[in-house]
């Protein structure tokens, strides 16, 4: 029995072993014309296996490249498309930097020390006041999130204190709103009213 693992191994299996031996054959015609004419058929069989993917963008370039892998950069015919260099399949990728900076509180997130940072650097008026509450606001969130037994307000203003370095000056009697749940849009129901029925027998003569 001829088995697929005693077979030649395919480099793109997503296509098969039937357009991996049209390629094959494709690489093989001496006339560079026919190989043209070999390749571009061998190109629409691979697209007829996803249809799904036709109106994708780059959809056709990502047919040669998969092409021009499968002949192994054997085919030597002019494409559409510039093909990738064989040497660039087999570069590893860049180290990619992580971002070590250290998060004061980690369970508030970034983005709250971000626009804490920023209501630091505002002037003092109602839009600054307008935004303490609002950072307030999700941070009272996320608190909630993480410990259930929430300790009040009095703990994010001093956190808010502590992560502006002492940059924003926040009142004694300042509270924040409680969150009722499934506050604001309600819904409205579908149902109308239905009118009662009216026999026939009722109706005017």
């Amino acid at each position: 029995m001829d088995y697929n693992s005693n077979r030649k191994k395919l480099l793109l299996p997503e296509y098969g072993r039937h357009i991996q031996k049209m390629v094959d054959h494709c690489v093989s015609i001496q006339d560079k014309e026919e190989r043209t004419k070999c390749a571009h058929s061998i190109i629409g069989n691979m697209g007829n296996m996803f249809p799904h993917l036709r109106d994708v963008n780059d959809f056709k370039h990502k047919l040669w490249d998969h092409l021009a892998i499968m002949s192994e950069f054997k085919l030597e015919i002019e494409t559409p498309f510039a093909l990738p260099e064989k040497e660039t399949l087999y570069e590893k990728p860049k180290k990619m930097p992580y971002n070590n900076q250290r998060i004061r509180y980690r369970h508030y997130g970034r983005t709250i020390e971000h626009m804490i940072d920023k209501a630091g650097e505002m002037e003092d008026g109602e839009h600054k006041q307008h935004l303490i509450m609002l950072i307030a606001n999700n941070m009272k969130k996320s608190l909630i999130t993480w410990n259930k037994d929430f300790p009040g307000d009095e703990r994010i203003f001093n956190d808010m204190r502590k992560m502006s370095d002492g940059k924003l000056e926040i009142s004694d009697d300042m509270k924040i709103p409680e969150q009722k749940e499934n506050q604001g849009y309600q819904p409205q129901s579908r149902n109308k009213k239905k009118r009662p029925f009216k026999r026939h027998d009722d109706r005017r003569n």
